[in-house]
């Protein structure tokens, strides 16, 4: 298993046109071998038993219950909203997911590789925050509470990355695809 390392967006993902208009973003990848489709990895990612958590507590505070077989049909391209996102974009190799309030990103990506260690998946997972307008300056802020939780943030996408990461090793490996 490889560890889960913070590196530059990639050229033409999805994600990138917030970097180019000023809000923040991160990506994170991690590799695993063999090849994991890009449905894979997103049924993955929002099955681990960590998004579970996430996925309860937004069904409780928000009333936005979602199930399993949601996430599957999800990552498959047959449902366009989750829990409190919905598809902004989706390409055969990525998902950029929109929260209810339009303020937070989800990205996607699952990039098959080969080199001297074989064929593996890279696995990208990143998050954009969009900042927002004061009505009386025009001036724009990513806000207090956002800069407050950058370090939890940080830490909660590897852990993320790495439960989906542990998640696929454990159902894909030797190879899904």
């Amino acid at each position: 298993m490889s560890r889960i390392e913070s590196c530059p967006i990639p050229e033409g993902a999805l994600l990138a046109r917030y970097c180019q208009a000023g809000a923040f973003a991160d990506c994170y990848r991690a590799d695993i071998p063999g090849k994991i489709t890009q449905a894979e990895y997103v049924a993955a990612f929002y099955t681990t038993p960590l998004f579970k958590v996430e996925r309860m507590i937004l069904a409780t505070v928000l009333s936005r219950p979602s199930t399993d077989a949601q996430a599957t049909q999800l990552a498959e391209g047959a449902l366009d909203t989750f829990a409190a996102w919905h598809v902004e974009a989706r390409a055969a190799d990525q998902l950029l997911m929109c929260d209810y309030q339009r303020r937070t990103r989800s990205w996607f990506m699952a990039a098959p590789m080969a080199d001297e260690r074989g064929a593996h998946t890279r696995l990208y997972f990143g998050s954009g925050v969009v900042p927002s307008r004061n009505p009386k300056t025009g001036t724009t802020s990513l806000g207090p509470l956002f800069r407050a939780l950058l370090g939890f943030h940080k830490i909660y996408s590897r852990a993320l990355l790495h439960s989906a990461q542990v998640r696929l090793e454990k159902v894909c490996v030797p190879p899904c695809a």
